[in-house]
């Protein structure tokens, strides 16, 4: 299959990140502390692997500067951003720099950087990492997770090259 792939005309990334706009992508912050020091970055593109085990996944770019901080720390959380946190996902998709100052957060049980207001967070120990292309797979086993509940808000999502709230669900 891979053959037939590579045979095809190519396709180059702006063209796909277009053509992918179209596909709504929860948005996710993804955080742990190496030691004291907490890092957080955006995940786009985060997904449910096995409920047997419980794993979850997520990609992130393979330059990612905060990502190796992260991983040396075994574990991470994923905050799922609720509508209304647009300010915190432009600033945990910058590049580099301390993304928590002024942000408040508390620590899960594993350790790992909570926001508040977000609609889920889920606690992973690191479970595998994988270079596909320009990015990594990172997944996680989930060892605890704060469902939604009847007051949280409605998560924010990316779509059409823009930042989205999903609408309420219908009585």
């Amino acid at each position: 299959m891979r053959s037939t792939a590579r045979a095809c005309t190519a396709i180059d990334g702006a063209r796909l990140r277009r053509a992918l706009s179209a596909v709504p992508t929860c948005v996710t912050v993804v955080s742990a502390a190496e030691g004291e020091v907490p890092f957080g970055l955006v995940a786009g593109s985060f997904v449910s692997i096995s409920l047997e085990p419980p794993l979850v996944g997520f990609f992130v770019a393979a330059s990612s500067t905060s990502w190796p901080h992260m991983a040396r720390a075994g574990r991470f959380a994923v905050n799922v951003l609720a509508a209304g946190q647009d300010s915190l996902c432009v600033r945990f998709a910058r590049s580099g720099g301390d993304k928590f100052t002024g942000v408040r957060w508390t620590r899960s049980a594993l350790g790992s950087p909570l926001l508040p207001g977000a609609v889920l967070w889920i606690d992973c120990i690191l479970w595998e990492t994988r270079v596909l292309g320009d990015h990594l797979l990172v997944v996680g086993r989930v060892v605890a997770l704060e469902e939604p509940g009847s007051t949280t808000g409605v998560p924010l999502v990316f779509h059409g090259n823009s930042l989205r709230a999903l609408p309420p669900e219908s009585a």
